[in-house]
């Protein structure tokens, strides 16, 4: 009788041991995996607030084209394109140095970089003069008061201060301009020449 009591008793406390340490073991495994869990929980969290601002700023940081005009007629031909551009509202400084801007016209599709702005081996490089800039950020549009001229020289040199590229636009010709800042965002302008180039020193376009 003793010796059956003492076997069982002994078993039960195997059994005891055995299931405390599963207990035990369920436990890390848990602990280890809500670890892993908080720790990509956190990644993806960060990792969403990073693509949401980029997302913002591609959507938001980018110019506004206030009005477009040709002049230098050569030819019945538009040499010079001005564009007056503005900040976008709820927009962040956009730097105009930094931007690009691209020509699509009859004679082809150009790439430009600004006039001692971003480094590179453009097809051409617009100039950017201030029209109205009180705190003198250009070319920086940092308020939304500021607005800038960006000077295209198409063709031969008009002596502009621009680099030239392409091709003048004859009577009836379009293009079309992006400008796109150093956040990804675009803004899209449709160039078109009227059917008449007749007095005046300047046409909207």
């Amino acid at each position: 009788m003793n010796g059956s009591t003492n076997r069982r008793a002994g078993e039960r406390g195997q059994v005891g041991i055995g299931t405390l340490i599963v207990f035990i073991s369920m436990v890390l495994v848990a602990a280890i995996a809500a670890g892993v869990l908080i720790d990509t929980s956190g990644y993806l969290q960060s990792s969403a607030e990073t693509t949401g601002e980029q997302s913002s700023d591609s959507t938001t940081n980018r110019v506004g084209i206030v009005s477009a005009t040709g002049n230098h007629f050569t030819n019945k031909q538009v040499g010079v394109v001005n564009l007056t551009v503005r900040r976008t509202p709820g927009s962040g400084p956009v730097d105009l140095g930094q931007a690009t801007v691209q020509w699509i016209g009859p004679s082809g599709s150009y790439y430009q970089l600004a006039e001692s702005g971003a480094s590179g081996s453009p097809d051409g490089r617009f100039l950017v003069t201030t029209i109205q800039d009180d705190d003198d950020s250009q070319p920086v549009l940092d308020d939304s008061e500021d607005r800038f001229r960006i000077t295209l020289d198409l063709g031969d040199s008009d002596n502009v201060g621009a680099t030239e590229f392409g091709e003048e636009l004859d009577e009836g010709e379009t293009a079309t301009v992006r400008i796109t800042t150093t956040s990804g965002a675009t803004t899209t302008e449709r160039i078109v020449v009227p059917q008449t180039l007749s007095g005046g020193s300047a046409v909207a376009v």
